[in-house]
């Protein structure tokens, strides 16, 4: 009777000497996160999918800076499937095996860091779209986005392979108990890798944006000061200017609900704090960490009309009509 009441806070009852065992939360609290954390994946997931149909299917859309946004999504997406193994860990409790547990954190830390890249890379589309608009057709392409996408995945995936070798190697040779699900990085490799994938994307992500900033605001005075006598020419070129403001304004707020959603939960892991968060905080950080993938799309959405034209044709299945994709919806 003993053993059977002593196994009740264990991943796995019948294994009293080697299970882990369960995070202590109330049933009221579990039933809460599981809730959360479930709608967000799923909406994560959907809203990300409708990002990545929109502009893969419409020619129109396939500019450079949205080819930038199809990788988020991307990234975003496969966040919003990863979260649903984030829900199996929420009792502290891994019950999928000790190589899936290790794919998890791989794929976890390629993805993170893709995204963050990617970022970075839109930031420094907005950088050369308002700091040198003269040659942003010329320097920004869509073959040059591409390869710098692609060396973007390939480098994140190559470098978190290399980083969780000995994890990879031999699946589970840090657990302490079964049910665990853990990896471990070098002390050393651990902090390159904070610099390279947080620390120094974030750093070039402000300061580019506050150049950016910087030269919108000039360039917002310049135009109101200009005298109302122009030509057609010099018309179309303050439009174009407006557009490209707009879209710096726009990318500037999914960048900075960006960083408002990643930097408690990197900050836990630079400053060492992550064991003296209780349960409950822990859960707040990682949420708040996945929701971001979540609300990108949701900015879109407020901010460009052809997202929510491209919404409208796919629910109501007019995407599935012969030469949809060549339809005007910017």
């Amino acid at each position: 009777m003993m053993e059977t009441l002593e196994g009740t806070d264990l991943c796995f009852p019948q294994l009293l000497n080697t299970s882990c065992r369960k995070t202590q939360r109330s049933h009221s609290e579990t039933i809460l996160t599981y809730i959360v954390l479930s709608s967000i994946s799923l909406l994560t997931a959907t809203l990300n999918l409708l990002v990545i149909i929109s502009i893969s299917h419409y020619k129109q859309l396939h500019t450079p800076t949205n080819l930038l946004l199809l990788s988020l999504a991307v990234s975003d997406f496969l966040v919003g499937l990863l979260m649903f193994f984030q829900i199996v860990l929420i009792d502290g409790c891994w019950f999928l095996g000790d190589l899936t547990c290790t794919l998890y954190h791989v794929f976890d830390y390629i993805i993170t860091s893709a995204s963050i890249g990617t970022m970075v890379l839109i930031s420094v589309d907005r950088y050369v779209a308002i700091c040198d608009p003269l040659h942003y057709s010329t320097k920004v392409t869509q073959t040059r986005v591409r390869i710098c996408v692609c060396l973007c995945w390939m480098c994140s995936a190559l470098c978190h392979s290399l980083l969780l070798k000995d994890n990879l190697e031999q699946p589970g040779r840090y657990t302490s108990c079964t049910g665990e699900c853990v990896v471990v990085i070098d002390y050393i490799a651990g902090l390159a890798d904070l610099l390279l994938s947080f620390i120094g994307p974030v750093t070039v992500i402000i300061v580019l944006y506050m150049r950016v900033f910087v030269v919108a605001v000039s360039q917002a005075r310049a135009m109101r000061s200009h005298i109302t006598a122009v030509t057609l020419q010099c018309s179309v070129k303050v439009t174009a200017k407006k557009s490209e403001m707009k879209a710096a304004r726009t990318l500037g707020v999914v960048i900075a609900v960006f960083l408002i959603c990643v930097c408690p939960y990197f900050g836990v892991a630079l400053t060492g704090q992550d064991t003296l968060l209780n349960a409950s905080s822990a859960a707040f950080v990682i949420c708040l960490f996945y929701f971001n993938s979540c609300l990108n799309p949701v900015i879109y959405a407020f901010f460009y009309p052809w997202f929510r034209k491209s919404i409208k044709l796919i629910v109501t299945l007019q995407i599935l009509k012969p030469g949809s994709c060549e339809a005007n919806i910017a």
